[in-house]
């Protein structure tokens, strides 16, 4: 990825501004419409979570590779508040272009602190500008914003740190931050802001915001900053929203970048959003590195579990209980054999843990609605894995908990239970 991106000599004269990539590659953009802003990006912790306290890594700094600018001795600008008017759009241009000077924040974190500062402000003084200020965003700021976005960050990211393939696990693990973050984040809520602005007009835009710049942007998702991702994701949304004509290139080029899922998709879902679902959202759930995805489909999940990996087994039984805790009894009946026929190889784990987790179940009221008015069904399936290991499972824990539930569906139905308690002998004594 690119450390620099080249400054257009007079952008408001061209009909395209031009940004470079790592491989020398330019810049340019598309079309427009409003949508709704997407929730705050949260990472879902698990619900359960075992008692043994967890260590956390030391926190890591790591820097991207930037060019660093060779003439870096900033001059204090005047304020924007302070000059006439008229004058205010120059001002705000030059404002822009001071903010193209790149520093060090890695190898020496102490240089040029006077002229960081004097960046930090003037990124602070144009983020209140273009925020509460009207008619600000002008034709000849568009190119001027877009250039100093991607002199900032579109940039050589640090090697990952684990690049022999190392699991990274976000409940443990500590990302590695950005050390230039100081910067980086008002750039990003900057260029935000940018697009969320009244004043923005996507058509003056697209000539500045075009698919090399979509792909530059994505190429930053491998960033291990989650801040980062967090920027990006909005800002993708926000560019999503706004240029019709980006959108296929968007959905086609975030296929194979794992991050949040955003709710709104219209019904009836087209065969495109199908078709993600089936290739990528439900795959997803066979990597190793899995965080927490939000399917709607029971089966996909089903045919994807680990075998062998127990603390995604754990991830899969708190993603399934929150679809159970929201889907109707008709669509439960569709899953609940080849669900309980999990449930039960679950609760014959043995990891303690996991067995644990699915017998917690058993605590989930409308869960146990759902089991009571399928009992006929799910008794059956459940009743070998739950008898047998009330007595052979290792962990005394496990054994109250199945006796827990065993009480349960006994009280639900005591005729189904004791056909199910004598089938069980009759088959041991086969």
């Amino acid at each position: 990825m690119p450390n620099k991106v080249k400054k257009e000599k007079e952008s408001a004269k061209q009909a395209k501004s031009c940004t470079k990539s790592s491989s020398g590659k330019e810049v340019t953009s598309e079309t427009s419409e409003e949508i709704s802003a997407p929730p705050p990006t949260l990472l879902s912790k698990i619900r359960y979570s075992p008692g043994v306290p967890l260590v956390k890594k030391e926190c890591r700094h790591s820097s991207s590779r930037f060019s660093l600018t060779k003439n870096r001795e900033l001059h204090k600008l005047p304020s924007l508040k302070d000059v006439p008017p008229a004058d205010r759009e120059e001002l705000f241009v030059q404002k822009l272009r001071q903010c193209c000077v790149l520093f060090d924040f890695i190898s020496d974190p102490l240089s040029d602190l006077k002229y960081k500062e004097v960046k930090r402000a003037g990124l602070n003084e144009m983020l209140d500008y273009i925020t509460h200020s009207k008619e600000v965003v002008t034709e000849s700021i568009y190119p001027e914003a877009v250039i100093m976005f991607s002199i900032n960050l579109f940039r050589t990211l640090p090697p990952s740190s684990n690049p022999t393939g190392a699991e990274f696990d976000p409940e443990e693990d500590e990302p590695t931050l950005e050390a230039a973050w100081p910067h980086l984040q008002l750039v990003y809520e900057f260029f935000l802001r940018f697009l969320e602005s009244p004043d923005f007009q996507p058509n003056i835009a697209k000539k500045y915001i075009d698919q090399k710049f979509v792909l530059l942007l994505l190429e930053l998702f491998d960033s291990e900053d989650p801040r980062e991702r967090d920027f990006l994701k909005t800002i993708l949304h926000r560019i999503y929203g706004k240029f019709l004509g980006l959108r296929a290139i968007i959905r086609r080029h975030i296929n194979n970048i794992f991050y949040s899922i955003i709710n709104g998709f219209a019904l009836p879902l087209k065969e495109e959003h199908k078709m993600f679902l089936i290739r990528v959202l439900l795959p997803l759930h066979k990597v190793k590195s899995l965080s927490v995805y939000h399917p709607q489909v029971i089966l996909g999940l089903l045919r994807f579990w680990p075998k062998t990996h127990s603390p995604k087994e754990l991830m899969f039984l708190n993603e399934l209980e929150e679809i159970l805790d929201v889907i109707e009894p008709s669509e439960f009946i569709k899953v609940q054999e080849p669900l309980f026929t999990q449930l039960s190889k679950c609760v014959s784990s043995p990891h303690f843990q996991v067995a644990e987790r699915a017998l917690y179940y058993w605590n989930n009221e409308y869960i146990m609605s759902l089991i009571s008015d399928n009992a006929a069904k799910i008794l059956p399936v459940m009743f070998p894995s739950l008898y047998r290991n009330s007595k052979s499972h290792w962990n005394k824990t496990i054994h109250g908990l199945i006796y827990n539930a065993l009480k349960l569906f006994m009280e639900m139905n005591q005729k189904l239970f004791d056909d199910c308690t004598q089938q069980y002998k009759a088959d041991k004594h086969r």
